[in-house]
């Protein structure tokens, strides 16, 4: 064999290996955008429910106008459309509704209400499908991610203009923290 062939041999398979790589970047950023979508239509439900609910609460607790406020102020914020700034606003509604439930602690009425009880229900089973969701999307992006960054597919994704994805993380400290558990 002479060495043009050998080298058009190896120049078509680095070629192919190129395309491929390129390819597989595209199928992960899809799936990356995929996966957001996914956990942002759970977003959107929560975010639906959470005027029934405040509704319901104002009922049993006028006086507590401040924290009903926040919720709704919270919920209005929640309308940006980068990851980051979904995360932030995400985190934000998610304790102004445990500014909620923690009121209605003073409320035995409001506890025993049903069409309380119904939405407490929906926001558990909303709050369960957003937390699968943003596994789902971390994953995805995770592998994306190392694809990112490791040799030899980086220089693929420099050459494609292929970056990082933000992760979905819980920024709230209180999050973080062990449960204190008191008999």
């Amino acid at each position: 064999m002479s060495v043009g062939i050998i080298v058009l041999i190896v120049v078509a398979v680095i070629g192919l290996w190129a395309v491929m790589t390129y390819n597989g970047f595209v199928q992960g950023k899809n799936q990356c955008e995929e996966a957001f979508s996914t956990m942002d239509v759970y977003l959107k439900k929560r975010f639906d429910l959470i005027p029934n609910l405040v509704a319901t609460v104002k009922g049993y607790a006028k006086h507590e106008s401040e924290t009903l406020e926040k919720v709704i102020s919270a919920r209005n914020a929640g309308t940006r459309l980068s990851p980051e700034e979904k995360a932030q606003d995400e985190n934000q509604i998610t304790g102004a509704i445990r500014q909620i439930f923690a009121l209605s602690e003073s409320y035995p009425d409001l506890k025993a209400n049903t069409n309380f009880i119904d939405l407490q229900g929906q926001l558990k089973k909303i709050e369960e499908d957003i937390a699968n969701s943003r596994k789902y999307y971390n994953a995805v992006v995770k592998e994306f991610n190392t694809k990112c960054e490791t040799i030899p597919s980086v220089f693929i994704a420099n050459l494609g203009h292929f970056t990082k994805k933000p992760l979905y993380a819980v920024d709230e400290a209180e999050e973080r923290k062990n449960v204190k558990v008191e008999f």
